[in-house]
C-alpha cells in the first residue's frame, strides 16, 4: 500500500467516527493552516511582483484571490448575519473602501 493510500485510509477511518463537533474542530484547524500558508504564499508573491513593477500579470493573480476571499467573507456574513448575497456583497465593498479611506489618512 502506498503511503498516499494510507493517510487516506486513516483520514476516512477518523472522519466515519467523529461527532460534528470533532469534525468541525478539525476543519477549523485546516482553515487556521490555510491562512499562514496563503499568508506565506501571498508574502512571496509580494516579493515578486515587487521586482517586476510593470508586469500586469500579478495584478491579475492578485484580482482573481481577492474574489475568491471576498466569496469566503460574503459566505460567513450570510451564515452569521442571514443577509442576501448583495446585502453580504455590499457590505464587503463599503468596508474594503472605509479601510481605503483611512488608510489615506
Amino acid at each position: 500500500m502506498t503511503r498516499r493510500k494510507r493517510i487516506e485510509g486513516k483520514r476516512i477511518a477518523r472522519q466515519i467516527e467523529q461527532t460534528a463537533a470533532e469534525r468541525y474542530a478539525d476543519q477549523r484547524h485546516d482553515v487556521a493552516i490555510l491562512m499562514d500558508c496563503i499568508q506565506m504564499e501571498l508574502d512571496a508573491h509580494a516579493r515578486r511582483a515587487a521586482a517586476k513593477p510593470t508586469d500586469w500579470g500579478f495584478v491579475g493573480d492578485m484580482g482573481r484571490i481577492r474574489e475568491a476571499m471576498r466569496e469566503i467573507l460574503q459566505a460567513l456574513l450570510i451564515g452569521r448575519h442571514g443577509w442576501s448575497e448583495t446585502e453580504a456583497a455590499r457590505f464587503v465593498t463599503d468596508h474594503l473602501e472605509a479601510m481605503r479611506e483611512d488608510l489615506r489618512r
